[in-house]
């Protein structure tokens, strides 16, 4: 069977069951995940509940217009005198607007982009009903899927519909509504539609512990009122998420908590055991067999051990790091220092912490559960989702259906909050930062990025590629390390890089050694790769051979493609007929030379 819709070209066929392999499909109308019958378009993958579809349809090859629909047309006018938009409409009276019809409207409006009429001052998605005259609008869940009695199990009293245009705020989510709330006539509650399925309880990655709904003051008693998401105050007079633990002050905003970036929509059972969340403490979910212990004091440290992501055993040692030692862990990149496992055999290195990170674990720069790996085996590298940075070594990923996450070890031992020596307040991590730029290397945020704000609201971000800076770097020539420095009020000849001689800019971050006064740049100081393990190979698909990556110290070979010197970290490839060293930002023209 199929239909012509009015805000599609091609006719839509019918499907009974409708499921698409990669990802779900929302419907074109309402905005929502198609399930189950609906009518659709596979050659633009173009889909419609099949309410949705026949709110406004007529058959193909049908005569005429079915009896039930009163069609027309309506023409929106717009200002700047353009030529009046011609849309299908569906006039229908409804108790929502009792004075005048409310028109079907589809989506997208082509309005010009300074259009200053209604619509285009409203955020809505899909197709909505809409009365210009009252300024009102409806969309289709709200239209075919509010009844007049809503009970559920999570509230005793029935909720009833106010089928009016009226303003309100929620009792449960805190924010307004301007029409047509159920009110709980017991309890004297008006709350949005949706927030009548609200999950009494529900576990986040941001919490370690299951959090609940509340909304009466007398459940609860605390000092701080700080919500642990947004860091704003949270107004007990509406509802609100909180830990019910005894000894757990956590508490959160209900839009904060639901937040589709901070919620994988996981509900958790009536009466569910909180002991079953320390899971990630217990030693199953450890990668590591112990093979052998020994006592130190009243503690019991696994001396030797069997790591999964290595052949040979693994002993431990406490011997330490010096300033010319390269070793490198191959859990997380960074130097090696005490106390650390090694292998006999060949140049492997775990620090302690890093043998002993959990097999699974939560981290609220996602919301899933993540799992450890050494993916970067296979491809000789990953990218960190996190700060943006190409590493090697072990990575938390997200296995989810469509989810692809993954977070260098670096970005995993970040928290949800971070005091930074470069801001005077605390920073609190944000997901959608669309619209704001770094402080630190003022590059504009996605709004994909977690990036870390004031607390304070000081107008001050960090993303997470400048927030794992290291704190200190070694530089050839001096024998002190170089601290990480925020400002510079030196006189401008004065601003240049001692091992690039090239200029830096005042405003950026640098980092200095105030007793020999060497000032670097930051990709001079830590290298353009810093999160990769010397020695190691690099595939890279501009290139037929595999890279090495190796630190020039002395005699520095020239770039292949720059004719600058590679001093300090670069790729070199040993093979016969090849036989170059090129930095890393470079290998993009590779192409343009071999």
């Amino acid at each position: 069977m199929e239909i012509q819709h009015f805000s599609h070209h091609h006719p839509l066929v019918f499907i009974q069951d409708h499921s698409v392999a990669s990802k779900a499909a929302l419907c074109l109308g309402c905005d929502k995940p198609v399930e189950g019958w609906s009518y659709g378009c596979n050659q633009c993958e173009f889909y419609l509940h099949k309410g949705c579809a026949e709110l406004m349809s007529v058959r193909v090859g049908q005569r005429g217009r079915p009896s039930n629909f009163n069609v027309s047309v309506i023409h929106i006018l717009c200002s700047y005198n353009i030529r009046p938009l011609q849309l299908f409409a569906l006039g229908i009276n409804h108790p929502y607007d009792r004075k005048h019809p409310l028109t079907l409207l589809p989506q997208p409006l082509t309005h010009p982009q300074k259009c200053i009429c209604y619509l285009c001052r409203i955020q809505w998605k899909g197709s909505v009903y809409s009365c210009s005259l009252c300024k009102f609008d409806l969309s289709l869940d709200d239209f075919l899927f509010s009844p007049p009695t809503i009970t559920v199990a999570s509230h005793e009293h029935p909720w009833m519909l106010v089928s009016r245009k009226m303003s309100f705020v929620c009792d449960f989510c805190g924010t307004g509504g301007d029409h047509s709330p159920y009110h709980c006539d017991t309890c004297v509650l008006f709350v949005h539609k949706n927030c009548i399925s609200l999950p009494r309880h529900i576990m986040i990655t941001r919490h370690r512990h299951t959090i609940s709904l509340s909304y009466s003051l007398r459940q609860i008693q605390v000092e701080d009122w700080m919500c642990k998401i947004c860091y704003e105050e949270v107004d007990i007079n509406y509802g609100y998420y909180r830990c019910p633990a005894s000894r757990c002050r956590y508490i959160a905003h209900v839009r904060c908590a639901t937040d589709k970036e901070i919620w994988d929509g996981t509900i958790m059972p009536e009466g569910y055991d909180e002991r079953s969340e320390e899971g990630v403490d217990e030693p199953s979910n450890l990668i590591t067999d112990v093979v052998e212990q020994i006592r130190i004091g009243e503690l019991m440290v696994a001396s030797e051990i069997k790591h999964s992501y290595h052949d040979h055993n693994l002993r431990l040692t406490f011997s330490g790091k010096t300033k010319d030692d390269d070793s490198e862990c191959d859990g997380c990149t960074r130097p090696i220092s005490t106390p650390f496992y090694s292998c006999e055999q060949c140049k492997f290195f775990l620090h302690k912490d890093c043998a002993e990170l959990p097999k699974e674990m939560p981290h609220p720069f996602h919301k899933h559960l993540l799992t450890l790996s050494n993916f970067s085996i296979e491809y000789g590298y990953s990218w960190c989702d996190a700060c943006d940075r190409l590493y090697q070594g072990f990575s938390y990923r997200c296995y989810k259906r469509d989810c692809d996450f993954k977070f260098d070890i670096q970005c995993m031992l970040l928290s949800d909050t971070l005091k930074h020596p470069s801001h005077e307040h605390s920073l609190f991590l944000v997901h959608n930062n669309k619209g704001t730029s770094c402080s630190a290397c003022f590059r504009k945020l996605r709004s994909s990025n977690v990036a870390y704000r004031c607390m304070k609201r000081c107008d001050f971000s960090l993303d997470v590629g400048c927030a794992t800076l290291p704190l200190t770097a070694w530089y050839k020539y001096d024998r002190h390390a170089l601290t990480l420095t925020y400002s510079d009020d030196s006189e401008p000849s004065q601003l240049y890089c001692d091992l690039c001689e090239k200029e830096r800019e005042p405003n950026d971050w640098f980092y200095y050694c105030a007793d020999c006064d060497n000032s670097l740049h930051l990709n001079c100081a830590i290298g353009d790769l810093p999160y990769v393990k010397l020695g190691n190979k690099l595939e890279y698909f501009r290139h037929e051979h595999p890279f090495t990556i190796v630190k020039n110290i002395w005699n520095c070979p020239p770039c292949k493609v720059c004719g600058e010197v590679c001093s300090g970290q670069a790729l070199e490839c040993k093979e016969s007929e090849c036989n170059f060293t090129v930095h890393w930002d470079c290998c993009r023209y590779l192409r343009r030379i071999i």
